[in-house]
């Protein structure tokens, strides 16, 4: 029992912190809309919504952020970016990788494992 019943629970913890990440990520993508809309790129010099001033979420590191880190790199001369959530070393969250680009495309590294589908996983592989 104690066979089954632990990696059940394990995994219930472990969808439990993907939130974090996932809310995190489509926060920044309206924030990177509306930098857009006011500077007509998404940075520069490789470095993500730098504009003078520079917005007080530009680090890309919210101040509840437990179980996920958080990077942003431009593309396309900064008209295009990338967003990508990577699970804390330690945390339930390990071995996860969540991407999300301007474009509106969402990439997912699952338990450590490159998945196919273009889509957010927490569970399975179904989207």
């Amino acid at each position: 029992l104690f066979g089954i019943a632990l990696p059940s629970y394990k995994d219930y913890v472990r969808r439990g912190t993907l939130p974090e990440g996932l809310s995190a990520l489509s926060d920044y993508k309206i924030k990177m809309e509306q930098y857009y809309q006011d500077n007509r790129n998404y940075g520069s010099s490789d470095a993500c919504a730098n504009a003078a001033p520079a917005p007080d979420w530009a680090t890309f590191a919210p101040a509840n952020k437990k179980f996920f880190s958080y990077e942003c790199t431009l593309s396309d001369g900064g008209q295009g970016y990338s967003i990508t959530a990577t699970g804390a070393s330690g945390s339930a969250a390990a071995g996860h990788v969540y991407v999300q680009t301007h474009k509106g495309q969402r990439t997912t590294q699952f338990k450590g494992e490159s998945v196919t589908r273009e889509c957010w996983l927490m569970k399975g592989d179904e989207c």
